[in-house]
């Protein structure tokens, strides 16, 4: 869905990623960075403590190999008028980025973005990828609003070298006026080697699920706010193969804290308004921390972050800076936030 930021210059400050002690809770704390970019920022993937990626407007990739003391940023040649929503990376050398509009372009570096390849292409009118996710090295999904009428949905098993279109018969009809949104790059899961789902909004709030690696799918409503272009669900992530959350809202309404996240125990099959304490506003992504067991969560949106401690069912703010996504890196708590402007923080819970 094609949210569209203004891209405003701006100072970054610096700093080091920090957690404070309030009674029995761990309460996170964002630290800023130096990007060495003012472009819109919407992609982030943690690698490892010490490596993260991040990419953005204008062409922008970024990369870091010092846990964030330094930032290498720059452009994709030929790219520049590229809108980088998503990137996915599995160490210091290799990454994709996946871009929104059309045309919509993939490209990958495997030599840390001293060069990059174009791997997919299409200029079909529509099309509009919001995310793509991987569940290991070398086989990967990603999901475009839809084109034709229906949902472009497209998988990779080289680790991104070609993708193949899912045959529109395997996925449900779009609601007219349902798409996905591109605002963090985290409106798709992966979990395990085959589980997969993306999450939309606009005139529906739906959660579409594939037990085969994206082959074949299945769609569940859920409780989120909807029927507005700029209401749903933005984000989803899963701890496991049955409990998940989503998060969102409506990005004209940023304050808005009803039905803005929902949780699932069985797969995504149905889904479950959190009744007690919601996010304190539209969000925009949502992970899990590793090493929590699932119990601690941060989300983030332009109004600010919260976190939970309780595996979703309750939130708290912590924060009031604005961030469109989050990653933290597998096996690791260490984590980052990247937004508006080159805003770049990280935080380390221990």
């Amino acid at each position: 869905m094609k949210l569209l930021i203004g891209i405003i210059s701006a100072s970054i400050l610096i700093g080091i990623g920090t957690v404070t002690q309030r009674g029995d809770n761990t309460v996170p704390q964002w630290e800023m960075q130096k990007s060495g970019t003012t472009a819109s920022l919407r992609g982030v993937c943690a690698v490892r403590s010490t490596v993260a990626w991040a990419s953005g407007s204008n062409g922008t990739y970024l990369r870091t190999t010092d846990g964030g003391k330094t930032w290498q940023a720059g452009t994709i040649p030929g790219a520049s008028s590229l809108d980088f929503r998503d990137i996915q990376a599995f160490d210091a050398d290799t990454a994709l980025v996946i871009c929104a509009g059309t045309p919509a372009k993939i490209y990958k570096t495997t030599d840390g973005g001293q060069t990059w390849k174009e791997t997919y292409s299409n200029t079909k009118s529509g099309v509009f990828f919001d995310s793509m996710a991987f569940w290991d090295e070398t086989n990967g999904f990603a999901f475009s609003d839809p084109v034709d009428g229906h949902f472009l949905l497209i998988i990779t098993s080289d680790g991104g070298e070609s993708w193949q279109e899912v045959p529109s018969k395997n996925i449900p009809p779009p609601v007219p006026g349902e798409a996905g949104f591109a605002a963090s790059g985290t409106c798709v899961a992966v979990q395990g080697k085959f589980n997969v789902w993306f999450c939309t909004g606009g005139a529906a709030a739906r959660v579409f699920r594939s037990i085969d690696r994206g082959k074949t799918w299945t769609a569940a409503k859920t409780p989120m706010i909807c029927g507005k272009s700029s209401q749903g669900i933005f984000s989803i992530a899963f701890k496991d193969a049955k409990n998940g959350i989503i998060v969102g809202g409506d990005y004209k309404n940023v304050q808005q804290k009803q039905k803005n996240a929902a949780i699932t125990i069985d797969g995504g099959i149905t889904w479950k308004w959190i009744e007690d304490t919601q996010p304190s506003g539209y969000r925009e992504c949502v992970a899990y921390v590793p090493g929590t067991d699932g119990q601690m969560l941060i989300t983030v949106g332009p109004s600010g972050s919260d976190y939970s401690t309780d595996g979703g069912k309750t939130w708290k703010n912590f924060d009031t800076t604005g961030f469109h996504s989050i990653s933290f890196a597998p096996g690791s708590r260490v984590g980052w936030a990247v937004g508006a402007e080159g805003r770049i923080a990280t935080c380390q819970l221990r």
